[in-house]
């Protein structure tokens, strides 16, 4: 991580592992918890197995709370869908490299619209498919694990890929941006996440995990980063 510039971590809930028959409760429990942000991921069959919501459940969950959200589109021609997710009230959108041929357009479009926006890649795609993009983009988001479902394992070789992201906005000026991790985030591996060079971390599993309170599990979380 660049020692110029001092980023707090912030954790990021994906309400795809919450209980969504409470959901109200769910997210209710992730704010008192003292998280940054909620994060969507949606879904369409197409890009990814599994088919998830839509803009209507982040206009439900704008309406449920002040945290900020992302939505994180894992779908074909995500164009299609940006300006009903800005309309919904999301704070940033996130689309993937690989399912549009003009990023840059978009990445612009959803800063023109006065909300952040992200850049994600799978774990086989090269970090290379970013250099046209990094100078506009307000976050590098590495997914760590193969996206579609959430409780999968951490990939290793993600941490140089955190590494490579950080080196990559800080060369070009972006100093301020973030880079994000998605995929095995846990008390097991944010140490070693954070040190790589990221802050700002979507947590599944590891904040809805049925097994224990929300709040202890993000305070599970927040000891395992600072004893790291």
């Amino acid at each position: 991580m660049s020692t110029a510039t001092i980023r707090p971590v912030q954790i990021a809930p994906s309400i795809l592992n919450a209980d969504w028959t409470r959901l109200a409760d769910q997210i209710a429990e992730a704010e008192a918890a003292g998280v940054d942000w909620i994060t969507l991921d949606v879904m369409d069959g197409n890009f990814v197995p599994p088919i998830t919501f839509g803009a209507q459940m982040a206009s439900a969950v704008r309406s449920l709370t002040e945290l900020p959200i992302e939505a994180h589109l894992m779908v074909e021609h995500p164009e299609d869908h940006i300006e009903d997710f800005i309309a919904a009230g999301v704070n940033c959108v996130t689309i993937h490299i690989e399912t549009t041929r003009h990023p840059h357009r978009l990445l612009q479009q959803i800063t023109d619209a006065g909300v952040e926006a992200g850049v994600t890649l799978n774990p086989g795609t090269p970090m290379s498919e970013l250099d046209a993009v990094v100078p506009i983009c307000d976050r590098i988001q590495i997914m760590s694990v193969n996206p579609g479902w959430g409780g999968q394992q951490f990939i290793p070789e993600s941490l140089d890929r955190i590494k490579q992201a950080r080196t990559m906005l800080d060369a070009c000026g972006r100093e301020r941006a973030h880079v994000a991790v998605d995929g095995g985030v846990n008390e097991s591996t944010i140490a070693a996440i954070v040190k790589a060079g990221a802050d700002w971390l979507v947590a599944g599993s590891a904040v809805y995990n049925h097994r224990e309170s929300v709040a202890d599990a993000v305070a599970r979380l927040r000891r395992a980063l600072s004893s790291g």
